[in-house]
C-alpha cells in the first residue's frame, strides 16, 4: 500500500500510456501524479522509476518520483505534480522568442538526460538498429496503406545504413517531443511521461522532433540548436534523416488500430516530412531556421 495517504483521486484521461493516471491530494491540499500499471509490467516499471531518479538527480525538471510499490490495483509509482499548461496546445499564445526559447531550453534539457549511460553490455547499435530498420520496412511493405512516395524513406535508410557504424548508446526518454512537455505557472519548462524509456543512440532521441516542427519550427530549431550549444554537425542531419525515415515507415502499421482519424494524421506527417527533405534528396529539412541570436 502507498505511504503517501490521499484524500481526493481523479483520473487522467490524456496521453497514450497504458497506465492509469491519477491526480491525488493529500490532507494538506498537496497534489502528487499517481500512475497504476498492471503487476505483469512490475520489473519494467521498476527500472523506469529507478531511472527517472538518476534524471531527477541531474537536476532535470520534470514530476520527480517519490514512492513506488505493489498494491491490490497493481503496480503503483507517486510523483511530483506540476501546475502549469500543456507546451504543445499553448505555444501558439506565446512570442517567436519565446517559441523559440523554450525549444533551446528543451534541447539543453535533453543533453543533460543522455548524461546517464547504457549497460556495458548492451548490444551494439548498429547490429540492433538495422534490425530494428528491417522490421520497420517490413511492417510497411505487408501494411494495407501506404504513403504517396514512401518508397523514398526506404530508399534512404539503405543508402545512409554506413551511418550507424560507432554510434554511441545512451539513456533516452523514449518520447521526446512537446507533446510531452508542461510551461509551469513558474514559465520553466517541464518534462513528462518517461514510461517509454529505452537506451539508444542519442542522436535517435529527436525522431520524434517532426511532432515540435509540425506545432512551431521555432521551437523545434531552437531544440536542436540548444542541444548543440548552436554548433550542428552535418553528420547528425544525415542520422536524423535515417531515424526519421525508419519511424515513418512504422507510423501507419501503428495507427491502423486506432482507426481513421490516426491513420490520416500519420499519411500527412508522412507528406510533411517528403516535403521538409524534398522527398530525401536533403538531409536538413526546410523547418530549420538556423542559429538565431537569443537575445
Amino acid at each position: 500500500m502507498p505511504q503517501h495517504e490521499f484524500i481526493t483521486k481523479q483520473l487522467i484521461d490524456k496521453g497514450w500510456s497504458e497506465d492509469r493516471k491519477y491526480c491525488v491530494t493529500d490532507e494538506q491540499g498537496n497534489k502528487f501524479l499517481l500512475r497504476v500499471s498492471p503487476i505483469e509490467q512490475y520489473d519494467r516499471k521498476k527500472s523506469e522509476y529507478e531511472l527517472m531518479g538518476q534524471v531527477a538527480a541531474l537536476g532535470v525538471p520534470m514530476c520527480r518520483p517519490l514512492e513506488f510499490g505493489t498494491f491490490d490495483e497493481g503496480v503503483y509509482s507517486i510523483q511530483t505534480w506540476i501546475d502549469g499548461i500543456d507546451a504543445e496546445e499553448n505555444i501558439h499564445n506565446l512570442t517567436d522568442q519565446e517559441q523559440y526559447s523554450y525549444g533551446f531550453e528543451a534541447g539543453k534539457i535533453l543533453k543533460e538526460i543522455h548524461k546517464i549511460p547504457a549497460p556495458k553490455e548492451i548490444e551494439d547499435w548498429e547490429i540492433y538498429f538495422n534490425r530494428k530498420a528491417d522490421h520497420k520496412i517490413k511492417m510497411y511493405e505487408e501494411c494495407s496503406v501506404k504513403y504517396e512516395n514512401g518508397q523514398a524513406f526506404i530508399d534512404y535508410i539503405n543508402a545512409h545504413r554506413y551511418l550507424l557504424s560507432g554510434r554511441p548508446r545512451t539513456y533516452q526518454h523514449g518520447d521526446y517531443h512537446i507533446g510531452n512537455m508542461m510551461i509551469g505557472n513558474d514559465k520553466r519548462l517541464y518534462i513528462i511521461d518517461f514510461n517509454r524509456n529505452d537506451f539508444g543512440d542519442p542522436w535517435e532521441e529527436f525522431n520524434r522532433i517532426v511532432w515540435c516542427a509540425q506545432a512551431t519550427p521555432l521551437f523545434a530549431t531552437g531544440m536542436v540548436n540548444g542541444y548543440f550549444s548552436n554548433d550542428v554537425p552535418i553528420p547528425f542531419w544525415e542520422l536524423l534523416a535515417l531515424y526519421i525515415s525508419s519511424n515513418a515507415l512504422s507510423s501507419v502499421p501503428w495507427a491502423i488500430p486506432f482507426g481513421q482519424s490516426q491513420i490520416q494524421v500519420m499519411i500527412n506527417q508522412a507528406k510533411d516530412v517528403l516535403s521538409w527533405y524534398e522527398n530525401m534528396t536533403k538531409s536538413i529539412p526546410t523547418w530549420y531556421k538556423g542559429v538565431i541570436i537569443n537575445k
